[in-house]
């Protein structure tokens, strides 16, 4: 009897072990089938978007990246000396000038940095000699003389803009940025408007 017990409890260890020793291979089967899939599925979409992205930059014509460094210094100015006017002017009406150009070419450099980051192209970050000259002149004017100068420069500018822009528009050859610049058009052709109004107001 006491044999018997003893043997049908041997029985019932081995058959416990066995059910353990099953799931913990299920289990470590279980893991790894999901770990390696998404581990592979990272590692192509990671190769995929950079071999893709440095493929449009190396493709970006002359007039694509003239353009954009061109545009992303342009906007950055723009927005600098907007703030300058924003503070600075005397006059109301180019107070609200400076205030407009900070927020509409805020939101253009946004989209320009953005189109940038997806194609994978380094856009210039600040202004280059000229510009900065043509800043450093106009933070040293006061009153009336800052007004006046100013609304002269924005005048000048957006005729520039506006051709370099219509020529993207019409001759660019990468499609997002062909599309930014004819989306923006509208906007500068409205800061022409505004700028030889404010002009006119402090002559």
């Amino acid at each position: 009897m006491k044999n018997s017990i003893l043997a049908l409890l041997a029985v019932a260890a081995m058959v416990a072990c066995k059910k353990n020793e099953t799931t913990a291979v299920d289990q470590s089967a279980d893991s790894a089938a999901v770990i390696a899939p998404a581990d592979t599925v990272m590692d192509v979409n990671d190769s995929t978007v950079v071999s893709d992205t440095s493929g449009v930059a190396n493709s970006l014509s002359d007039q694509d990246k003239k353009f954009a460094d061109a545009a992303a210094k342009g906007g950055i100015m723009e927005v600098m000396m907007g703030q300058l006017a924003a503070t600075n002017a005397n006059n109301a009406t180019v107070k609200a000038l400076g205030q407009m150009m900070v927020k509409d070419h805020g939101k253009a450099n946004d989209e320009l940095t953005k189109w940038a980051s997806t194609v994978g192209y380094t856009l210039p970050a600040g202004l280059d000699a000229a510009k900065q000259k043509e800043y450093d002149d106009l933070k040293a004017k006061k009153g009336a003389d800052f007004d006046r100068a100013y609304t002269a420069l924005m005048v000048d500018d957006h005729k520039k803009d506006i051709a370099e822009f219509k020529k993207q528009a019409a001759e660019g050859k990468e499609a997002s940025l062909k599309s930014f610049a004819d989306k923006t058009l509208p906007t500068l052709e409205h800061h022409l408007m505004e700028s030889k109004k404010a002009k006119n107001a402090v002559k």
